[in-house]
């Protein structure tokens, strides 16, 4: 039993050039096709593979990726390894780019156990997930004159007209097509078929205008002439949801080994750790328990996860958020108290005393970020200017958060505060928002001023808040609302309260004892009643009845605190 190998590579040549001498020690022929294209580097390389035992180098051509070439290339080098070794019982085909992840020996002693076996991942076009830009039946249906890469708008406007036209190219006769990597390990008896095919000029013709033949020439073939297929490739080569393949680096190391593949493609050039470890013969390889392919795919899936949707509120150059793939704009769940700041004194610091949230002021309030402590600066890099905030509303929230997950945030928030932030709160599921409707008449009540000044303003504010509460309630809103009018909340403020206090402490939190100091609400019901009398209607605070004293006091006679 014996293994001959065919390599198509086309950079980093340095690196093909130890692959090669790891196969020629292992006792192993190769013919290496490096595309036309490369210029100066192909001479270095051909001097030092040029006394590797059973290493030839291939009549070079022209590669283009998605073209006939590839093929073209691959069996070029096939007829002449096959004429040049006739006791090879398997031909394994790998790229410049590709890595032995096992020990040579172990690949000959597993093909001498499935002699007849040809192992190419090859499967019907109904059954292929990956193929990419609406081209699957089309791309054997359909001509492709114009290289993807180099003539895209070409190769568009071609497509489209053959579309327009109704054209539909006919597939020979006894063909399946079939897809799958080009990466394949076939045997002798069946490649020799392959290429002796009597059909040979009629089928080149028609695959030579297939798109990426390399991926269904010989996938297609295989069926016709191999005994016994497993449709699986013995290379370790994955694609990412764009298909593009993912390339391993050093810390990759234990991965590579768990797998059950023989090769791994697509290495790059500078992961000096993985050629080390893998091309140093006299290197004992440790033993490792193998994992199952599934493994791999898990693995794999995760990494496109990753990069699709990545962390809850992580943002970075390589991966910046798109409303497409995000789920969850925040790291972590955080609190917002509307309203609540007009009706008491301090009340961040009763939250923090009652919850350990990190209270924070109007981190919106549109003169400056009120960050806890009154600091200028905090967690992040974030700075307390109310135009840096404002320059991107969203980031700034993202980032505090991301910042200081572990500790639960909270702060204050009014429609006095800049708007920007509210379609970002609604479709948070990290937020949890308590509403205290129509508070904002409050400070305005505290005013003194006379009510036709005050008309104006009072409207922009519920104007603002009305806006607020109805992105919240929007469909696509995720955010965790509690809403209260400011009547409901005056006529029973222990149950907001200690619901609030559960909310962010959980169900066993602690009985209320103490409730925040409130402002003066005397002559509230007087206020509202001279606004609707201006014309007016303050219909977001609900109907509230006479209150002679502050809320405080209110709470002492009702049996509160």
């Amino acid at each position: 039993m014996s293994v001959g190998f065919i390599m198509l590579a086309h950079a980093a040549l340095h690196r093909a050039a130890q692959v090669a001498s790891a196969v020629s020690e292992a006792g192993c022929p190769m013919i290496v096709h490096v595309d036309a294209r490369v210029g100066a580097p192909y001479d270095p390389f051909a001097k030092r593979i040029a006394g590797l035992p059973g290493v030839e180098v291939s009549q070079r051509v022209v590669c283009e990726w998605g073209t006939w070439s590839l093929v073209d290339a691959s069996r070029t080098a096939a007829e002449k390894l096959l004429a040049r070794h006739p006791d090879l019982t398997h031909i394994y085909l790998i790229s410049g780019a590709c890595l032995p992840i096992k020990p040579i020996p172990k690949l000959v002693e597993f093909l001498g156990n499935h002699p007849d076996t040809d192992f190419i991942e090859s499967v019907t076009i109904e059954d292929v997930p990956w193929t990419k830009g609406g081209l699957s039946e089309e791309r054997f249906s359909l001509t492709f004159p114009f290289a993807w890469r180099r003539h895209r708008r070409l190769f568009d406007i071609w497509v489209e007209t053959q579309r327009l036209v109704r054209r539909k190219r006919r597939i020979p006769q006894g063909l399946t097509p079939h897809m799958g990597s080009q990466w394949w390990c076939l045997t002798r008896a069946t490649l020799q078929k392959i290429i002796e095919d009597p059909r040979r000029g009629q089928l080149d013709r028609y695959f030579k205008r297939v798109w990426i033949p390399d991926e269904s020439y010989f996938q297609t073939l295989v069926r016709l002439y191999g005994s016994k297929v497993e449709s699986r490739s013995l290379t370790l080569s994955k694609f990412d949801f764009q298909g593009k393949p993912h390339v391993f680096y050093d810390d990759h190391l234990v991965l590579l080994r768990q797998s059950s593949a023989f090769f791994a493609r697509k290495i790059w050039p500078g992961a000096n750790r993985l050629y080390r470890v893998f091309l140093e013969s006299r290197r004992v390889p440790p033993q490792v328990a193998l994992t199952t392919p599934a493994h791999i795919e898990r693995t794999f899936a995760q990494a496109t996860t990753r990069r699709t949707k990545g962390r809850p509120g992580m943002v970075m150059a390589s991966r910046f958020p798109s409303l497409e793939h995000e789920t969850v704009p925040t790291a972590a769940p955080y609190s917002v108290f509307h309203g609540f700041s007009d009706i008491f004194a301090e009340f961040p610091k009763w939250v923090r005393r009652h919850t350990g949230s990190r209270a924070h002021g109007h981190l919106f309030c549109k003169d400056r970020v009120e960050f806890f402590g009154g600091q200028t600066g905090y967690a992040g890099a974030l700075s307390d200017g109310a135009a840096l905030r404002d320059y991107d509303p969203d980031q700034f929230l993202r980032n505090l958060i991301w910042n200081t997950r572990g500790e639960h945030q909270s702060f204050l928030n009014s429609p006095r505060d800049t708007q920007k932030i509210g379609s970002f709160l609604a479709r948070d599921s990290n937020a949890t928002i308590a509403i205290i409707s129509g508070a904002w008449v409050l400070p305005l009540l505290r005013s003194k001023q006379p009510i036709d000044v005050i008309r104006k303003e009072a409207a922009r504010l519920q104007k603002r808040e009305a806006d607020f509460i109805e992105l919240l309630g929007e469909r696509r809103a995720r955010a965790r609302t509690r809403m209260w009018t400011l009547a409901e909340f005056l006529e029973r403020p222990l149950d907001p309260l200690q619901e609030t206090v559960d909310s962010l402490s959980g169900v066993d939190s602690n009985m209320l004892v103490d409730m925040p100091e409130a402002k003066p609400l005397i002559g509230l019901a007087d206020f509202l009643q001279s606004l609707r009398n201006s014309g007016m209607n303050p219909y977001l605070a609900g109907e509230i009845g006479e209150i002679s004293e502050d809320l405080s006091t209110q709470s002492r006679t009702t049996g509160f605190g």
